[in-house]
């Protein structure tokens, strides 16, 4: 992108975050301005405000390791910032996925007020990742460590498969509500991967912010019918839970630019998230998203 994109861009990103504008798309609609990728929007009731996109990185993300992760530190740097410099502010990591550490280097270089961190918890062991545990207060003193801050925005219990899994993960849920109440972490959630346990967690009401797979070809998906899976996400958003949506592009398998806007129109035209985590491998696909989401938005505020 031109460096005078990069700037109108961020511009619009600094004045909507620090003026009266970070405003839900309607508003802009109402206003007369048009809603953008970078707007930071507000999730649920969490008082927390990111962008629209996510930088995720853990794009075949297994014991520690990702695309992203493999790029080496020089390489998964210039990633993150590229797309902090389109005005990405919030960033999915795991400690399935190794990224801990490696965006330790952006948050010092940038600021940690600046940036949105988002991080979760495998509970369920394997490989390099030991046994299986049904604690946070150890993972997450490690994950602030790894990180180098005090404070956590978002955690989740990464990639629950059950319905039961509020019972199953009781006592990983008291320790993330207590860290909560000390402001370690702000808001809590999980990585559904199932539908059933999708449903449980649209009602939860320990449930902050939930990640959901959703696009319009069911690839990748926990039920075979697209809108089965949307009106659980919208009854989700009015139990006043935040979305955001995972595997959007089919995990890589919708690669036609006219696939990938089919399936962003359908998501966002049908409301169903609040922000949407895409693995990035490269900075000209963060680019080529930010362009595709802006003028879905567009559209749709018309």
């Amino acid at each position: 992108m031109a460096n005078g994109n990069k700037l109108t861009r961020r511009t619009f990103v600094e004045g909507a975050l620090f003026g009266a504008a970070g405003l839900a798309v309607g508003a802009f609609a109402k206003a007369g301005v048009s809603a953008a990728a970078t707007d930071r929007i507000e999730f649920g009731r969490t008082g927390i405000r990111a962008s629209r996109v996510a930088m995720g990185t853990g794009f075949r993300g297994w014991d520690r390791s990702s695309n992203q992760v493999r790029l080496g530190r020089d390489g998964f740097h210039r990633l993150m910032r590229a797309g902090f410099d389109e005005g990405v502010n919030f960033f999915d990591l795991a400690d399935l996925y190794g990224s801990h550490t490696y965006m330790r280097d952006l948050i010092r270089e940038v600021g940690r007020d600046r940036v949105v961190l988002l991080s979760k918890i495998w509970f369920a062991g394997g490989g390099e990742m030991g046994s299986a545990t049904d604690r946070a207060v150890p993972e997450i003193e490690r994950f602030r460590r790894e990180l180098g801050t005090e404070t956590i925005d978002l955690c989740l219990i990464h990639c629950v498969t059950d319905s039961t899994w509020p019972r199953q993960l009781e006592r990983m849920r008291d320790e993330l509500s207590e860290l909560k109440s000390q402001g370690i972490i702000r808001a809590t959630g999980v990585s559904c991967h199932d539908f059933g346990a999708l449903e449980v967690a649209a009602s939860d009401p320990w449930v902050d912010l939930i990640f959901a797979r959703i696009n319009n070809k069911s690839k990748v998906m926990d039920h075979e019918d697209p809108d089965a899976v949307a009106s659980v996400l919208r009854r989700a958003r009015a139990n006043g839970k935040a979305v955001v949506g995972m595997k959007i592009f089919g995990a890589g398998q919708l690669v036609e630019r006219h696939e990938r806007e089919d399936s962003l129109r359908y998501v966002w035209g049908n409301e169903l998230i609040d922000a949407m985590t895409i693995g990035f491998e490269n900075a000209d696909q963060v680019t080529d998203t930010l362009s595709q989401l802006d003028s879905v938005l567009r559209s749709r505020a018309a």
